[in-house]
């Protein structure tokens, strides 16, 4: 039931904002709505170009199936928690944090319980449904010593995209010590990206949407002045409210806006670095053809990834388009069977399973099919081939990965589910 409620969710997100939600019940929360997923789908006469020959090295089609003895498995962790996210604080403790769209976040422990009072509660402060909410979450590296904390939301009202810090003593959040860091004006409900990180750089990184409707109808991908289509990069510990870094394209002689690191975005929904190399990688969402896994040297930044200029591989509504100076994805998947929308997730590498080391791992939120290639190959030659590891039941809404970098995933079925690499036909 709740794959069919995304699959409503994705393809309606584009055309203007849910106006009811059903409640379900959910620890620490009266009621929660049907969560937030990624649009993929845009309105009719908003679709790319015709679909293109691409090279079978970067579609799934190209392998159904893992190679021989390579699996995954979805081990329940935890249940009756719809999450868009989940955090580590890499104090530890091997507490998770559960980021619930209706503006709460849940503290999950590691034998699976769940705290009964919200770590935070700003469920006043967000406008929620489809896909706006309480979207992201990161905590400070120097956390727990540094208390602060910082989330991502759409703000009550006029749904601007704001990321704004908290402060948290002795693991009790404070909802008043909210500052507001940033509040960027939107114009639609969808596209809103909210994915936080902070890099291995120590900066705070944040990614945003086009705002909205279907097929960028402002520009603001393609346009380096605009906040929105973005990854940005700020710099929380100087400044008030914070500081640009000096590496930044725009101390570079780059003409783009102070804060962004890297433009021509659709919705960036969920981007991770890896752990070992801090190289950055992108799962974004496309608009009514193709999904794209962007990859990013660690520290290069100023890359222009295509939106809407391309969708994928393919120029976007056009037969022919300029392509100069474009970074093209290293792997894309089509919309066939079923599939819609990217969720970004991590590079492998936990103790657990050492042969896995240098996967990156993925999902279709529609279809519940979890996908993965090689990071190392995809940097090196500029694609991969995508592999299938597994078709589910689920509806993917994010990943997670604690402080041993051991992977999860959100379900927006009310699940949490641990993922289990197995080797050897085990």
């Amino acid at each position: 039931m709740a794959g069919s409620v995304a699959v409503a969710l994705l393809a309606g997100a584009c055309a203007g904002p849910i106006t009811s939600v059903t409640p379900i019940p959910t620890p620490g929360s009266t009621s929660t709505p049907t969560p937030a997923t990624p649009s993929a789908t845009g309105s009719p006469g908003t679709a790319g170009s015709p679909t293109p020959s691409t090279s079978a090295s970067n579609t799934p089609g190209a392998s159904t199936t893992p190679p021989p003895g390579v699996s995954i498995q979805i081990v329940p962790f935890v249940d009756k928690v719809i999450a868009v996210f989940l955090a580590t604080a890499n104090d530890g403790t091997g507490d998770l944090y559960a980021v619930e769209q209706i503006g709460k976040i849940v503290r999950l422990h590691a034998d699976g319980s769940v705290d009964a009072t919200p770590f935070l509660d700003i469920n006043d402060q967000v406008v929620y449904g489809g896909e706006q909410g309480l979207l992201g979450l990161a905590f400070h590296p120097g956390y727990p010593a540094d208390g602060r904390f910082y989330v991502m939301y759409t703000a009550a009202g006029a749904g601007a995209n704001t990321i704004a810090q908290f402060t948290a003593t002795n693991g009790v959040a404070d909802p008043s010590s909210e500052k507001i860091l940033l509040s960027i004006p939107d114009f639609a409900p969808n596209h809103n990206g909210g994915m936080l990180a902070f890099g291995p750089d120590g900066y705070l990184y944040a990614g945003t949407g086009d705002g909205g409707d279907a097929g960028d109808p402002h520009g603001n991908g393609q346009n380096p002045q605009a906040l929105l289509g973005k990854i940005l990069r700020i710099d929380v510990d100087h400044g008030d409210p914070y500081a640009i870094p000096a590496t930044n394209p725009v101390n570079r002689g780059m003409d783009w806006a102070p804060e962004v690191w890297d433009m021509g975005m659709r919705n960036p929904w969920r981007y991770s670095f890896d752990r070992q190399t801090s190289d950055l990688w992108i799962g974004d969402v496309g608009q009514g053809l193709w999904e794209e896994v962007d990859a990013e040297p660690a520290g290069l930044g100023g890359r222009n990834y295509g939106w809407n200029t391309m969708e994928g591989l393919t120029c976007y509504n056009a037969d022919t388009c300029d392509q100069t100076g474009l970074t093209l994805p290293v792997a894309t998947y089509g919309h066939g069977q079923g599939r819609c929308a990217i969720i970004g997730g991590y590079v492998y590498r936990g103790s657990a399973t050492p042969a896995a080391d240098g996967t990156y791992v993925f999902a279709d939120d529609c279809t519940g099919q979890f996908f993965s290639l090689d990071a190392a190959t995809a940097l090196a030659t500029g694609s991969a081939t995508i592999t299938t590891l597994l078709k589910t039941e689920l509806a993917p809404s994010s990943f997670g990965q604690d402080q041993n970098g051991e992977l999860y995933v959100t379900d927006l079925n009310g699940t949490i589910d641990r993922i289990v690499f197995q080797f050897g036909g085990g």
